[in-house]
């Protein structure tokens, strides 16, 4: 730091700064003679206001301030060397307060990580090393007097880097006094060396490192390569859809793109939507990387501890690490020279923030690479109809990968019609018989299988036979699930929980009764049927731990468990090549929801999950098991016909305007009283309507689909437009003088993953 430094009358340059958080405008600053050069944009800086010392970002260097110079104070510190945001993460930012709505300081907030902003430093540890060439006869001299300080010399003189002062030390068994003495004879130095904290180079990390030999490159993949790999050269902006069929060997592209990002100097940003796929993504590059000398990839996401965030944000920063690997906020990571960004499955959910700033990162990628004229790939089996839709107008290239590696063949996809089922079983059915039979077949043959079921816990809800009383959560609209290893009704949306009750508590009746699945029913079914069989259950009740996930996947992989159940965590992009039968438990769950998407979701969900099956040498069968299997998205799935779901889909959504014809805005309100709330927005809608203009439509005030959470109610009105920025900008225009009482919250979330 710079801090406590003499003010210096000669002219100094001025340098306008944003606060992290509070006020919605920069300030200007002196900069100070030690930095007067090197202090660029982007910087973090620390800066005395009235009597704090908040932190903030440098916007521009060599300001003309408005008022005399020596009115302004001086930057206190300068916390990092290098800069925090480069110019086009400042461009980024002043578009999304525009699109999003979202304020500077919350963008920001996203961008610069939680230790940073603490003011966090790197760990660092002192190095030893000669302060200048000691001759043999000098060192002899000193022997005779001080024995140890000849020792230590002599042991520093073959140490070709040099070591931890605590090392050596320790080693040679001597006191530090030894080591002053020899820095006051200027014998010796001291330096520094950050020690750094690497996400995932544990042992379990070895076992991630599958195949270290590229695998030869098909027609199909070849031709994507090179079409892609000609942009490195011109410098301009793509966005490409790369559409490959499961098992096509998307990965595999996306490799061998890096490598030719690499070789061209250029920085890469590689987002997955999970934070589940990280270890296996990171694994695989890792390994591919270890071959290019000097290339370093960091891990990003939100299960990393400070140390280990802050040092792999610092080595971006510095340049040190050229490739980041992780989920939605990664795409903020501060790299220099940004050549390539990849989002993987980019069609996942998974990708939209769901609390301010609410940005999409899929969208954010596209607009990123634009500003720094990079090469944008979105990569999906089953692409979004919003990217699709841009692929059909001309604004994205598209490339497709129609077969699997090695010619396999795609999995055969059986529906069983669960009417007839519970019909011939008289009560309610978990497994189909059809899938018990495959299942022991697998079991026998030594195959894996997984069960996937899109929810959690033992079963969805609790229900009196007799009076049709459910029982639901105080403080949310929804019904309590029912979990079998504590007996206990848990709310998924609050956390409330309470013990599951043995009558009926509207009519005292001792029939009621679970209703429905979920993961920790279909377990128990399983090991009725399989009883010698290991299986596991992986949903987020059971993955509390930090590094479950991935050892009971590494388990997975190496053949120690036979059954894998899970929710929605292992639909996407884990390669299982043991695996042969895929069951899907309920495949309408998500079908019946009240959302627009509900038909694409399904659709996603049964191509992504049969993906997993059929990935090695043996053929994939796969088993949805559904109460409505005429259903479009059901049908087209069972063809693999994605092309065909994608047309019919576009076609219904043109016919209602919906996404991603135009543009959905949702604007909430929330609170605890629901007749307040309804009036506040119906005196909303009445004052914004006239100024909307004959281009946006407007819908509501109506109830949300789950009208209460954790005691608030929450109403909600939609916006349709194809200007959103125009849009958004009114909004918050008019939000600056509408009176809102205290206990009504309003939030605005633009392009909504799913109305609710």
């Amino acid at each position: 730091g710079c801090g406590g430094m003499a003010e210096d009358a000669s002219i100094e340059k001025v340098a306008a700064v944003r606060l992290l958080t509070g006020l919605d405008r920069p300030l200007h600053y002196r900069i100070p003679k030690a930095w007067s050069d090197s202090l660029e944009t982007g910087h973090l800086v620390r800066i005395p206001l009235r009597n704090r010392h908040p932190l903030g970002v440098v916007l521009e260097v060599d300001v003309v301030p408005e008022v005399p110079r020596d009115k302004l104070r001086l930057i206190t510190e300068v916390l990092y060397p290098r800069p925090v945001l480069t110019a086009d993460l400042l461009q980024l930012t002043d578009w999304m307060s525009r699109y999003y709505g979202s304020r500077w300081e919350t963008i920001l907030e996203t961008m610069i990580p939680a230790p940073a902003r603490k003011g966090m430093r790197p760990k660092t540890s002192l190095t030893l090393h000669l302060a200048r060439p000691v001759s043999d006869a000098e060192l002899a001299a000193l022997a005779q007097r001080a024995p140890k300080q000849a020792k230590l010399l002599s042991f520093l003189r073959d140490q070709p880097l040099p070591p931890t002062k605590s090392d050596v030390l320790k080693r040679l068994g001597i006191a530090s006094t030894t080591c002053e003495s020899l820095i006051k004879k200027g014998l010796l130095a001291q330096g520094c060396l950050a020690a750094e904290r690497v996400a995932y180079a544990d042992d379990l990390g070895a076992s991630e490192q599958v195949g270290e030999i590229p695998p030869e490159l098909t027609t199909e993949q070849k031709a994507a390569v090179e079409a892609l790999s000609n942009q490195f050269d011109t410098g301009d902006f793509v966005c490409t859809l790369l559409q490959g069929v499961t098992g096509s060997g998307k990965t595999e592209v996306y490799l061998h793109l890096m490598q030719r990002a690499l070789e061209a100097g250029g920085g890469i940003i590689f987002l997955v939507p999970e934070v589940a796929l990280t270890p296996q993504t990171i694994g695989r590059l890792r390994a591919r990387l270890a071959r290019l000398p000097g290339v370093k990839a960091v891990v990003w996401h939100s299960h990393l501890s400070d140390g280990e965030r802050l040092d792999a944000w610092l080595a971006l920063a510095r340049g040190e690490a050229r490739v980041v690997v992780g989920a939605r906020s990664a795409i903020f990571a501060p790299l220099k020279n940004l050549r390539l960004i990849i989002v993987d499955e980019e069609h996942e959910p998974a990708y939209k923030q769901e609390e301010s700033p609410r940005y999409q990162g899929r969208d954010v990628a596209v607009y990123r690479a634009r500003l720094v004229g990079g090469l944008c790939i979105l990569g999906s089996a089953t692409p979004s109809l919003e990217t699709v839709r841009n692929a059909l107008t001309g604004r994205y290239q598209r490339l497709q990968l129609t077969q699997r590696i090695d010619n396999r063949r795609m999995p055969t996809m059986q529906l069983v019609d669960m009417r007839g089922e519970v019909l011939s079983r008289r009560g309610p059915v978990t497994l189909s018989r059809i899938l018990e039979d495959k299942l022991k077949a697998r079991y026998s043959a030594r195959e894996q299988a997984i069960l996937f079921i899109n929810r959690r816990g033992f079963a969805p809800h609790l229900l009196c036979r007799d009076c049709g009383h459910v029982e639901g959560c105080t403080d949310c609209s929804i019904t309590l699930t029912y979990h079998r290893t504590d007996e206990t009704l848990k709310c998924h949306l609050c956390g409330a929980m309470r013990p599951a009750p043995k009558r009926c508590p509207a009519c005292g009746s001792i029939k009621i009764q679970m209703q429905g699945h979920g993961t920790q029913r279909v377990e128990a079914v399983v090991q009725r049927i399989l009883p010698t069989a290991k299986i596991v259950r992986i949903d987020a009740d059971t993955m509390a731990r930090r590094h479950q996930f991935r050892q009971i996947l590494t388990a997975f992989r190496q053949g120690r468990i036979d059954v894998l159940i899970g929710t929605q965590m292992i639909a996407k992009g884990l390669d299982f090549p043991n695996v042969t039968l895929v069951g899907l438990v309920e495949a309408d769950l998500s079908l019946h929801q009240p959302d627009f998407r509900s038909a694409e979701r399904t659709f996603q969900l049964l191509v992504q999950v049969a993906g997993r099956a059929g990935r090695g040498d043996r053929a994939g069968e796969v088993i949805v098991q559904t109460y409505t299997p005429h259903a479009g998205p059901i049908q087209f799935a069972r063809r693999n016909d994605v092309d065909g779901f994608l047309q019919a889909e576009l076609e219904t959504r043109e016919a209602f305007g919906y996404p991603p014809f135009r543009h959905l805005v949702q604007h909430l309100f929330r609170g605890p009283n629901p007749e307040k709330l309804a009036f506040v927005a119906e005196q909303w809608v009445r004052r914004i309507e006239g100024k909307t203009g004959p281009s946006v439509e407007i819908r509501g005030p109506a109830p949300c689909a789950t009208e209460k959470i954790k005691g608030h109610y929450r109403f909600q009105v939609w916006y349709f437009t194809n200007q959103v920025s125009r849009l958004v900008t009114l909004l918050k225009r008019e939000q600056e003088d509408f009176l809102v009482p205290e206990d009504v919250i309003q939030a605005i979330d633009v392009d909504p993953a799913s109305p609710g």
